[in-house]
């Protein structure tokens, strides 16, 4: 088999890079191994808590025992599935702040600044505000990618927001536009009450029209030949193929499976890759190095009335969700309960967001573990720009074993500071006249953990990934030795071969990094074509006045 482009994973960037190239008249063949996105469990929003948890959708990775939070594993989702991890995730969609991305460009990812990123964003989008707001001329009206807004009707939606302005925080009507800092409505990969993942956007039209040809196989490594990416060697139905590239080859298999797959190619770091055997083609040190994500905390409140969504929260009220949404699309099940966000700073001197909330009407755990107080509420709370740094490496050279993956989480003394800034901010918000009719009794973490040493303790154990993880084959410039990939996505130093997903990523974005990697995925297919990139737009973003002395 053989097409001028050979993409190795249909996620979130992969699903958009395939769907460009064949708009552009080229052929393109995407490897997958995991199955259809079909059922209600992926496509109701409702129930996100379920394909992540599931063998069937999952990679099922987990790190090492992490040093800084007592030894923990942590789990890693990554999607194994159409649509990748956007047809696993909590469908939250954040593009991040303007300054993410004019930092990559000062990292070496030239070409990569807001007012280059910000055409693609529009380009991707099908944007519907739900009749709460914002600015439609920092969105996009036609592409591909349908975004919108919850119903917003539960009352402690409405209170989060109304207490986030009572403490004294800026009200924004779309984080995604000019001004993310405030409190205000969350937007969703939601459409017509389903999931709307990068496989229904970008993958399924091109494959319907006949355009790309979609390979289920097991990527045990790119074909190298005289320095030039020539293929993808696959594992289906137990035999081994070759699919050739004319053109190039892409991987988007993931910040954990790209730089995987680069070492099992024989291109990373040396020395790491002869300890198992493989011939070092590319000495490239920054694989695998520079892993990052988003670590967060569930703060909870017991709710003193029955207005939170725990009254569902049993075999009976799932049913008659479940029903309502399966006949119609709509009800409980056709959102997926974060309809509330905020972006904050968390002190004096910091010019943009460094924190995010997700506000849910109900205190439960990700995994979908109810809490056992009944009614409450809770806020996922967590830093954006961690300085920890982690590693992806191999354990062998056995493509079919998990690589391993330590995060590194805490391992800079500023996390414990600023996770114990973001318990004291929680606290007050949920304090504020706003939650007063429905305020009871902290859940967690309890109303005597208030000093820094009980709150470290609190944070070591119940300290949870956000699931994003990137970095881990760098974008910079071409001298610089930790990089991987150039500006414009290619492999330095072997031809025809590059990586288009969120682990290009520099440094990590504020928020849910479902909408950067599909950006991506968008803006790195014009550079694979050889396109000038879209003009760029010089909007200038909302940054508090009074940043440098104020914290709100």
């Amino acid at each position: 088999m053989q097409a001028d482009y050979v993409i190795v994973g249909a996620g979130s960037a992969g699903c958009a890079v395939a769907y460009r190239l064949s708009e552009a008249g080229k052929s393109v063949i995407v490897i997958e191994y995991g199955g259809t996105d079909a059922g209600p469990f992926i496509q109701m929003p409702g129930a996100l808590s379920y394909p992540m948890n599931m063998k069937r959708y999952d990679w099922g990775f987990e790190s090492d025992p992490e040093p800084h939070l007592g030894g923990r594993k942590l789990v890693t989702p990554r999607g194994k599935v159409l649509g990748g991890s956007s047809s696993i995730n909590g469908m939250v969609y954040v593009r991040g702040h303007a300054r993410d991305f004019d930092t990559w460009e000062e990292m070496g990812a030239q070409g990569w600044a807001y007012a280059d990123v910000l055409p693609y964003y529009k380009r991707m989008e099908n944007w519907d505000d739900g009749g709460h707001g914002g600015d439609p001329s920092w969105r996009g009206s036609d592409g591909p990618l349908h975004v919108s807004r919850g119903k917003r009707e539960n009352p402690l939606v409405k209170a989060f927001v109304e207490a986030g302005v009572q403490a004294g925080y800026e009200h924004t009507d779309d984080y995604n536009g000019e001004k993310q800092e405030g409190f205000g409505p969350y937007d969703a990969t939601i459409h017509k009450g389903e999931r709307w993942s990068a496989y229904k956007a970008y993958l399924k039209p091109a494959i319907d029209a006949g355009k790309v040809t979609l390979v289920r196989g097991f990527a045990r490594k790119v074909v190298i030949e005289n320095g030039r990416a020539t293929g993808v060697e696959i594992e289906r139905k137990g035999k081994t193929d070759v699919i050739s590239a004319g053109v190039e080859v892409i991987v988007s298999a993931s910040s954990i499976n790209s730089p995987k797959l680069l070492m099992l190619s024989g291109i990373g770091p040396a020395g790491h890759l002869k300890e198992h055997g493989i011939e070092v083609l590319v000495d490239r040190p920054g694989v695998g190095k520079n892993l990052q994500d988003h670590l967060e905390l569930y703060i909870q409140q017991a709710a003193s009335k029955p207005v939170s969504l725990f009254k569902y929260w049993n075999l009976f009220g799932k049913a008659l969700v479940g029903a309502q949404w399966l006949f119609t699309r709509k009800g409980l099940g056709a959102s997926n309960q974060f309809e509330s966000a905020a972006f904050i700073r968390s002190d004096a001197g910091v010019d943009y967001p460094d924190i995010q909330f997700h506000f849910l009407p109900i205190a439960v755990r990700y995994d979908g573990q109810a809490a056992a107080e009944g009614h409450g509420f809770q806020a996922h709370v967590g830093p954006m720009r961690s300085k920890s740094r982690g590693a992806v490496t191999l354990k062998s050279a056995d493509p079919k074993e998990a690589p391993r993956i330590v995060f590194n989480y805490m391992s800079h003394e500023d996390d414990w500071r600023d996770f114990r800034t973001c318990i004291r901010l929680t606290r007050e918000i949920f304090n504020q006249e706003a939650f007063a009719p429905y305020r009871a009794h902290e859940i967690q973490p309890g109303e005597d953990v208030v000093s820094d040493e009980t709150l470290d303790d609190f944070i070591r154990e119940h300290a949870e990934s956000a699931y994003h993880p990137t970095g881990t084959c760098r974008m910079g410039a071409k001298d610089d030795p930790m990089a991987v990939v150039d500006p414009e996505c290619r492999v330095i130093g072997v031809e025809a071969l590059r990586v288009v997903d969120s682990s290009i990523f520099p440094q990590i974005t504020n928020g849910n990094l479902n909408a950067p990697s599909i950006m991506t995925g968008e803006k790195a297919a014009d550079h694979i074509l050889g396109k000038a990139p879209l003009a760029r737009e010089n909007a200038t973003p909302w940054i508090a006045p009074n940043w440098k002395t104020a914290q709100r």
